[in-house]
């Protein structure tokens, strides 16, 4: 018995001693952990008789009850030091003027966002809002996606925990649904865009988790080619501020367009950078298409007495092209010195009579 009262005071010792957390930590890893004093006195009562265990085992238990204890004490009276101290060295004054380096910034993304609002509101187009978390019904089979469709396995897809009747909503992996929601709710004709957060298993270099795209969406009594094409020139001359591009539409495939377009602009690659408008190579930047008549026919429209287009951008990869920004998981790394190097003045409001980046 005096050995466990001998270990025990030289426990608390060290407990009461101990001036940080990792201090603390070591103390019971020494003390309670696998190989801990502690535990290695607890692991004899498995050799001891049936007499000495009931006299050993309350005592060795009731060790580690008060080291326990005394640790979580301690630990307690550290984290109060700890805030203690941060209230006294991270105070603010509030009423201090701010300081003209302390300003913030506009963000990239948001900057785009505005940029690419004040380009189609001048070509006649409204933005259109939805949530975040989608139906599988609006989020897929709205939009002619079949279940078999790879897009909706869950290697692809953020789902989520399944309702009572067995149906999953999902983390919307595009846009496209905020185009259903407004033909259901709303009488064509329809010029909107609908810019927002979007949802993929994905992460590298050039993808992530979430991200932002803008889709646009025009339904009309006559819409055709010739107008998806003129849009789109007109958008990407204005968002790079070019007087002159020059586009290439190749055929490709999705569920909810016939035919299905993606889109390449003109540019040059001189060394590590890309020089749009000019020279002998082509760089992909959006996909769209006609509208697939199912699609039409689910929202209550007539394909043979409704036309229209539809078209998709990644807003963080047009930024990345526009502001020479190499990484797209810098935009999401919440680190205030680069977004002191790549963001915006607050008052810098994008406008096409005085220029989107002045």
């Amino acid at each position: 018995m005096s050995d466990i009262d001998a270990l025990e005071k030289e426990l608390l010792a060290q407990i009461g001693a101990a001036e940080s957390q990792s201090e603390l930590e070591q103390v019971r890893v020494d003390a309670l952990g696998k190989k801990g004093r502690v535990s290695a006195l607890m692991k004899t009562l498995g050799g001891m008789s049936a007499e000495e265990r009931k006299v050993q085992g309350p005592l060795l238990n009731g060790l580690k009850d008060r080291v326990n204890e005394a640790v979580h004490t301690r630990k307690a009276a550290l984290e109060e030091e700890e805030l203690n101290r941060r209230l006294v060295t991270e105070r603010i004054d509030v009423t201090l003027p701010v300081l003209a380096q302390q300003t913030g910034r506009i963000h990239p993304i948001s900057q785009t966002i505005d940029e690419l609002c004040a380009i189609f509101a001048d070509l006649g187009f409204s933005v259109a809002e939805g949530p975040d978390i989608e139906t599988d019904e609006m989020n897929f089979s709205a939009l002619n996606i079949p279940p078999e469709h790879p897009a909706r396995q869950m290697h692809d897809t953020f789902y989520l925990e399944a309702k009572e009747d067995g149906s999953r909503d999902v983390l919307r992996t595009h846009t496209s649904p905020v185009q259903i929601r407004t033909m259901l709710t709303e009488e064509p004709p329809h010029r909107v865009i609908a810019p927002g957060r979007v949802y993929r298993c994905d992460s590298d270099q050039t993808h992530t988790p979430m991200f932002h795209q803008v889709e646009g969406l025009v339904i009309d009594r006559e819409t055709h080619m010739g107008h998806l094409k003129w849009v789109l020139e007109e958008f990407c001359k204005a968002f790079f501020e070019l007087d002159s591009i020059s586009m290439r539409f190749r055929p490709s495939h999705f569920p909810f367009t016939e035919p299905s377009m993606e889109v390449d602009i003109r540019c040059r690659r001189d060394g590590g950078q890309i020089v749009l408008g000019e020279g002998d190579d082509w760089l992909e930047i959006l996909g769209c298409g006609m509208v697939h008549p199912k699609v039409l026919q689910y929202v209550g429209l007539d394909p043979d007495v409704f036309q229209g287009f539809a078209f998709g951008v990644g807003i963080d990869r047009m930024a990345m092209l526009k502001y020479g920004i190499p990484d797209l998981r810098a935009f999401f790394a919440a680190d205030l010195r680069w977004l002191k190097h790549y963001g915006f003045p607050s008052l810098d409001i994008p406008s096409l009579a005085g220029g989107l980046s002045r």
